[in-house]
């Protein structure tokens, strides 16, 4: 899908829509648009392109979805209602630093294109700016860019590490001081996510989701009909990890249960 996207969403797409194109680790980008025209149009070119697209019309939903997914990259219109663009940013950039979370790129979009107001977005921590109206091959150029400089340049070397817990996501391989553990692989999603996120909740919604997306069901096979697996199958799961976790480490406690949010990982 081709096309322009501009502040009154009135560049419709041109040219002949092409196949999805599956991006490295199907990477999630979150659209923060209050416009519903143009965050849809978005949001279909970026879906288009093989990205997993989440929408939010105003700051605080978009802070919500960052405390209950994954996200890769955000795109952010800067005159949005209630909390502006800027603020969001701030706010977003304080929690990544009090929390000792990983920084998410941001991509600022605006019709306003004086020089000073790139500046100071990028001094507030935003990664890049894209002035009304863009083309949408540009966005998703630009999307890339950001991913190929806050991923390892071999995505498939990438480890995680715990305390004595290392996770290889590539190779789907867990261990715990120097010993496999014996994994589903909806229980490595589940490690997976909240590996990924030190300190950040995973809510119990968004683990679901991320094991649909990985097609396993409560049972580590096939999803069910809704992608999930269910809150019940999370559950399970976690119980699973735990314990298999406890076999080879009963010292140490990995996962922690925040009560009515979700789960992440436990302080060492």
């Amino acid at each position: 899908m081709r096309g322009t996207a501009q502040g009154d969403a009135r560049g419709a797409a041109r040219g002949p829509a092409h196949a999805p194109r599956r991006r490295a680790g199907d990477a999630r980008v979150l659209v923060v648009e209050d416009d519903p025209d143009l965050s849809r149009l978005m949001a279909a070119h970026l879906a288009s392109e093989g990205y997993d697209v989440a929408r939010a019309p105003e700051a605080a939903a978009a802070l919500d979805l960052i405390d209950d997914t994954r996200v890769d990259v955000v795109v952010l219109d800067l005159m949005l209602p209630r909390v502006s663009g800027d603020g969001l940013l701030v706010r977003l950039r304080e929690r990544e630093r009090a929390r000792d979370l990983p920084v998410i790129p941001v991509i600022v979009v605006s019709a306003k294109d004086a020089v000073w107001t790139r500046v100071d977005l990028l001094r507030l921590g935003a990664d890049d700016y894209l002035t009304k109206p863009f083309d949408l091959d540009e966005l998703t150029a630009r999307i890339e860019a950001l991913l190929r400089r806050s991923r390892p340049a071999d995505d498939g070397a990438r480890v995680l590490r715990h305390g004595d817990l290392v996770l290889e996501p590539a190779a789907r391989r867990a261990r715990l001081a120097d010993r496999d553990v014996p994994l589903t692989p909806a229980e490595l999603t589940v490690l997976e996510v909240l590996m990924s996120a030190p300190g950040r909740v995973a809510s119990k919604g968004a683990l679901a989701r991320a094991i649909g997306r990985a097609g396993e069901g409560p049972d580590g096979g096939p999803g069910g009909a809704d992608g999930t697996g269910g809150d019940g199958g999370v559950k399970t799961h976690v119980s699973h990890l735990r314990a298999k976790l406890r076999a080879l480490d009963p010292d140490a406690e990995y996962i922690e249960t925040v009560w009515g949010l979700g789960y992440r990982l436990a302080a060492l």
